[in-house]
């Protein structure tokens, strides 16, 4: 066992004994933070090299360090990298494997930092990194919502409030709306990462260090926007991972909402929509059934993000300043949260792009809602009718279409005429669902004309 590792298991001289096995456990996390080592390894080399620039580590031991941090990036990524409990977490790990290849070396890397920047630098370093795949994962899944928008663009669907028959809308348009969804989350994720991306280390425990640190080139070294200005916020500081997680809690309820619509649209009941055999289950007593297995599963896995954020919230709710233990749960959430969003964005980018539509059962469905009922009374409005009277003429106009069981625009002129004699034979395109989707030709509307141009506008943001 090597010195660190016997320091590690009773801490110094100050303690009459070891760690309690089960305390070593309960404390520990290398198990799960074990996927910081990229960023521990990068943070570290940044930090010697800063040292030696600043002749606080001689050149030889730098090159000791550089050589040691290469041999141990090979032997974890091939597989062969021993972790061991009683070092507690990554950090150790790491640092008593690099003391055993590069002896004294090793042990000057900690010099003027403390686990505590270190643990902080490590996982915005890394959280910086998932961040910029979410990116691009979110590009794709809005990349596949527009090439589905485009296939729909003159497909009417029924569009809803308090899930009632509302009016006529593009299909495309209304995909669209997820894409305007998707699209403010990159925002924010964006705006996220600029706070993520500022370095903590330098700030020691909590009081800065005596040693004549350039924290500015370690930030600039490892691709960082500034350095923590206050040490002691530096450390204690798990804004960033709140905001994240926020920011992933919009994204996945986006998601959410998205998916609802799926597994209703899907339904027999509605008939919408066919999505790929690939992302559906089949049932174990019931030979008929394809179930919707995936878009009902990232409903569920939205409220796991949610209370992920949650926890973390309360997790620092009652914290002091500065640095608590508490921090270390942290982590969980935090990894669990990325790779959840990130596995979703993934697996909805692939499901969307084999989305089928079945055209027919939306029209049908528009047609027995009285979609066009607003068109009828803007219709009269422009013959000089006041709103509010206009509103009230169509009401009993479709009272009567209900007596009939016929849609608005299966009624006879003469019964239309009887409600206002100023309805003449034009009204049949204002009542027309084609008639309607057409004539909401302005900026953010369901004109099929403006969904194109609304297409075009984020392919060329994305592209």
């Amino acid at each position: 066992m090597s010195q660190l590792e016997q320091k590690s298991s009773s801490w110094s001289a100050l303690f009459a004994e070891p760690m309690n096995e089960l305390v070593k456990r309960y404390t520990a996390s290398v198990f799960f933070d074990r996927r910081l080592w990229r960023a521990d390894i990068e943070g570290s080399l940044a930090h010697a090299r800063m040292l030696a620039a600043q002749g606080i580590l001689a050149a030889a031991d730098l090159q000791a360090i550089e050589a040691g941090m290469a041999q141990i990036a090979g032997e974890i990524e091939s597989g062969q990298f021993e972790w061991k409990l009683d070092l507690e977490d990554v950090h150790l790990n790491i640092e008593a494997r690099l003391t055993q290849l590069a002896g004294d070396a090793g042990k000057r890397l900690h010099t003027g930092r403390s686990r505590n920047d270190q643990v902080a630098t490590d996982v915005r370093l890394w959280l910086r990194g998932e961040i910029d795949l979410i990116a691009g994962l979110l590009a794709q899944l809005q990349g596949a919502l527009l090439d589905l928008a485009e296939r729909n663009t003159d497909v009417i669907l029924p569009g809803f409030t308090h899930l009632q028959v509302a009016q006529p809308v593009s299909f495309g348009h209304h995909i669209l709306a997820y894409v305007e969804m998707f699209s403010r989350d990159a925002e924010r994720f964006t705006e996220v990462r600029a706070r993520v991306n500022r370095l903590p280390l330098g700030a020691a425990a909590l009081a800065g260090t005596s040693y004549p640190l350039d924290r500015e080139s370690v930030a600039r070294a490892l691709g960082m926007e500034g350095v923590c200005q206050n040490s002691i916020d530096a450390v204690s500081d798990r804004d960033f991972a709140i905001e994240f997680t926020a920011a992933a809690s919009l994204a996945m309820v986006h998601i959410s909402r998205f998916s609802e619509e799926l597994v209703l649209w899907m339904s027999q009941n509605f008939g919408f929509i066919r999505i790929p055999d690939g992302f559906t289950t089949g049932s174990s007593i019931m030979p008929q059934k394809k179930n919707p297995d995936v878009p009902e599963l990232a409903r569920g896995k939205t409220g796991r993000v949610v209370g992920h954020l949650m926890g973390l919230i309360t997790l620092m709710k009652g914290q002091p300043l500065a640095y608590n233990k508490d921090n270390q749960e942290d982590k969980e959430p935090l990894f669990d949260t990325v790779d959840t969003l990130k596995d979703t964005l993934r697996i909805f980018a692939d499901m969307v792009a084999g989305i089928s539509t079945v055209p027919e059962a939306m029209e049908r469905a528009a047609l027995r809602g009285y979609a066009t009922a607003t068109d009828l009374a803007d219709y009269l409005v422009k013959k000089g009718v006041p709103f509010r009277d206009a509103h009230e003429t169509v009401a009993h106009a479709v009272k009567t279409a209900m007596a009939q069981q016929v849609d608005l625009s299966q009624l006879q002129l003469a019964d239309l005429q009887r409600f206002n004699p100023a309805i003449g034979q034009d009204v049949y395109e204002v009542l027309s669902l084609r008639g309607s989707l057409n004539a909401r030709d302005i900026l953010g509307g369901t004109a099929p004309a403006q969904v194109r141009a609304q297409v075009a506008r984020h392919r060329a943001r994305l592209a």
